[in-house]
């Protein structure tokens, strides 16, 4: 889905690792949530309190999924889950477009 109809914007940004990753939150009628946000360059580690489903709409970055020992390399446009309760890690090597959603079970 390229665009999303009668959702709610949360105006506040998060912002993390001074600036180089940040989202806004959309919340739709239902009361999911998904956030939208950029990835500058750099290696984060990020951790998940429920499924995560991040959707990359462009760049270039390489994932460590929790208990994985290889990287997976996305360039363009991809999709990963991250589990619940985990921690992941990142490394972007251009600038990043995202939506993650988020999947409480």
């Amino acid at each position: 889905m390229s665009q999303f109809e009668n959702v709610t914007v949360i105006k506040k940004a998060n912002v993390y690792f001074d600036g180089k990753v940040t989202s806004r939150a959309v919340v739709f009628a239902d009361g999911t949530k998904k956030t939208l946000g950029v990835m500058l360059p750099g290696d984060y580690e990020f951790g998940t309190d429920c499924l995560e489903i991040m959707e990359i709409l462009g760049g270039d970055l390489k994932v460590l999924l929790p208990g994985e020992t290889e990287w997976i390399h996305i360039q363009g446009e991809g999709e990963f889950k991250v589990p619940a309760n985990t921690k992941f890690k990142l490394q972007v090597a251009e600038v990043t477009d995202y939506c993650c959603s988020y999947i409480y079970e």
